[in-house]
């Protein structure tokens, strides 16, 4: 039976697949946020939790364990994933709605020693206090609603991010837009004035601009591995291209970096984009 929760960013629902006996679909206000199988947490539904997870794969060798900060938790479909398959790598989540955390923490609970901290705290305030040079990733999957908050879309934002992150370690963010491209080539310059490498993984359509969708971008001091994202998301159900070098130039064009003072959230998903009944 599906579950439905009040939670502080509006309504929580846990609709089961019937296709799977414990797994579970988690949607707020209509807006899908996870999927998790808990008998297959290596299982991943959504395309862009995909795409996150390629790039997680081929950060070291299999099996090696990960420190990485997750800003944005939904049902922590991810970390369950990393726990999975890369056993003891240490996990923080931060997830600011209480609310939701608790469903999660109820109706999904996380397996013992599974490595995985959850703290209900503001991504930016977590982000800022957290230790300099302590993760190898960070993977960033906050939205307030449908939209990226824009506390979280500036320069600054950047910055903190690169504090955190080894000199090895990879910044990589669900991002969500369609043409003209405006968040996104501003995006795409916060990170560009940081980091020397950077990457967008996408279905051709939208880079296309010919719909609104999600966007994976992946910033690094050190070079990407494009070419084997590109091999694995070319064999996804949904295939997707990896954007960069002089591709990723000509879509960020003459965008300049947005300050904390200018930023403002992506924008809102034109209707039924993502929405699910």
């Amino acid at each position: 039976m599906p579950v439905t929760r009040p939670v502080d960013g509006g309504t929580a629902k846990l609709l089961p697949d019937v296709d799977r006996p414990r797994a579970w679909l988690l949607t707020v206000d209509g807006a899908p946020q996870s999927y998790v199988d808990l008998d297959a947490p290596a299982h991943l539904e959504f395309e862009y939790t995909q795409r996150l997870a390629h790039l997680l794969d081929e950060m070291a060798a299999p099996g090696q364990p990960l420190d990485v900060l997750h800003l944005g938790g939904g049902a922590l479909t991810l970390p369950r994933y990393l726990a999975a398959t890369r056993p003891r790598s240490r996990q923080i989540v931060i997830e600011v709605d209480r609310g939701l955390l608790a469903l999660v923490a109820e109706r999904l609970p996380l397996p013992d020693d599974c490595g995985i901290t959850v703290s209900a705290e503001d991504a930016r305030t977590a982000l800022e206090a957290a230790p300099a040079d302590s993760a190898d990733a960070i993977v960033a999957d906050v939205f307030g609603g449908s939209r990226v908050p824009a506390h979280l879309t500036s320069i600054e934002y950047a910055r903190a991010a690169a504090r955190v992150l080894r000199a090895d370690g990879c910044y990589a963010a669900n991002l969500a837009d369609g043409a003209p491209f405006s968040f996104l080539r501003g995006q795409l310059a916060n990170f560009a004035a940081v980091f020397e490498h950077l990457a967008l993984i996408a279905e051709p359509a939208v880079l296309r601009g010919r719909r609104f969708g999600n966007a994976v971008l992946l910033a690094s001091r050190t070079e990407l591995p494009v070419a084997a994202l590109a091999r694995r998301t070319a064999g996804d159900a949904f295939p997707a291209r990896v954007e960069h070098g002089a591709g990723l130039r000509r879509l960020m064009g003459d965008a300049i970096p947005v300050r904390d003072v200018d930023a403002v959230a992506s924008p809102e998903p034109p209707d039924g984009a993502f929405s699910v009944g």
